[in-house]
C-alpha cells in the first residue's frame, strides 16, 4: 500500500535511506532492511503498521537514535549514520522534533519547563524562539494553539494533566523553535475518534505554519486522508527475525 497526493514536482528529499540494514541482536534478534526509502519537504507521510512490526526502529534510524550496521541515511545533507554519538545528539536536537509514544515529559516539571527544554540544546531553535518574543513567550503560544489553558500553562506540572493534555504539550516541545523535521510515534493511539481529529488539526497547522515536514507512524488506516503520503511499513523495508540477512 503506496498512496502520495499530489506528488508532481516534489523538491530534492530531505531525508534519503539507501541500503540500510539494522539488527537488534540478541535470541529475538530483528532484522529491518530499507533499499532506499525518501521524504520530501513539506510532506506529511503516515506510516502505517501493526504493533511490534519494527515502525518505531525505523524512526529510531531516522532520528539518529540507533544507527546501522550499514547504509546511509541522508537528513537534511547529512549522512547521520556516520556521526559520532554527541554528534547524532546535536543535530537531532538542532533539527528535529520529536513525539515520543509514552510523552517522555519530566514529571515534576511545570508544563512550561517541559516545552522549552529543547531550546537548551539547541542553539538555531534557541535563536528562532527568541525571534518570537522568547522561550516561554513561544511556548505559550503553542500550547494555546494546540488548547491548553493558561492556567496550566502558567502553573500545573505535567504529572497532574490528563494523558490528552500531556500529548499536545509533548507536542508543543516538539515545535518549539521551528525544527525542519517532527517524527511522531504514534501520537494518537491514547485518544479517541474526535480527539484523534482535533489534535491532528491542532498539530498540522502548526506544522505548515512553521513550514516543517512530518512523518508520523500508527496502526490506524482511519487516519489515511488526514495525509499527503501514506504508506505501509513493507513497503519500505523488508523485516526477519532471528538474526541479520
Amino acid at each position: 500500500m503506496t498512496a502520495m497526493k499530489g506528488g508532481a514536482g516534489l523538491p530534492a528529499p530531505i531525508v534519503l535511506m539507501t541500503d540500510v540494514v539494522f539488527s537488534w541482536p540478541g535470541r529475538n534478534a530483528f532484522t529491518l532492511a530499507i533499499d532506499r526509502f525518501t521524504l520530501h519537504k513539506g510532506e506529511r507521510l503516515l506510516l502505517i503498521g501493526p504493533s511490534g512490526g519494527g515502525k518505531s526502529t525505523f524512526l529510531s534510524l531516522l532520528a539518529g537514535i540507533v544507527t546501522p550496521q550499514k547504509g546511509t541515511i541522508d537528513v537534511l545533507g547529512t549522512d547521520i549514520a556516520r556521526l559520532k554519538g554527541a554528534a547524532r545528539d546535536r543535530f537531532r536536537a538542532e533539527h528535529l522534533g520529536i513525539i515520543f509514544q509514552m510523552f517522555n515529559l519530566l514529571p515534576y516539571g511545570s508544563v512550561i519547563d517541559n516545552v522549552v527544554l529543547p531550546l537548551s540544546f539547541s542553539a538555531g531553535r534557541r535563536a528562532r524562539a527568541e525571534a518570537e518574543g522568547g522561550g516561554n513567550a513561544a511556548a505559550t503560544r503553542l500550547l494555546e494553539s494546540l488548547g491548553i489553558e493558561r492556567s496550566l500553562i502558567e502553573g500545573a506540572s505535567a504529572a497532574s494533566l490528563s494523558v490528552g493534555q500531556q500529548q499536545r504539550v509533548a507536542a508543543a516541545r516538539a515545535l518549539i523553535g521551528s525544527p525542519e523535521l517532527i517524527v511522531a510515534d504514534e501520537p494518537t493511539s491514547s485518544l479517541d475518534r474526535d480527539r484523534q481529529q482535533a489534535f491532528l488539526d491542532l498539530l498540522f497547522a502548526d506544522i505548515a505554519a512553521a513550514g516543517a515536514t512530518l512523518i508520523m507512524v500508527s496502526h490506524d488506516e482511519s487516519l489515511s486522508a488526514r495525509f499527503t503520503r501514506v504508506a505501509s511499513l513493507t513497503d519500505i523495508a523488508r523485516t526477519s527475525r532471528g538474526g541479520t540477512e
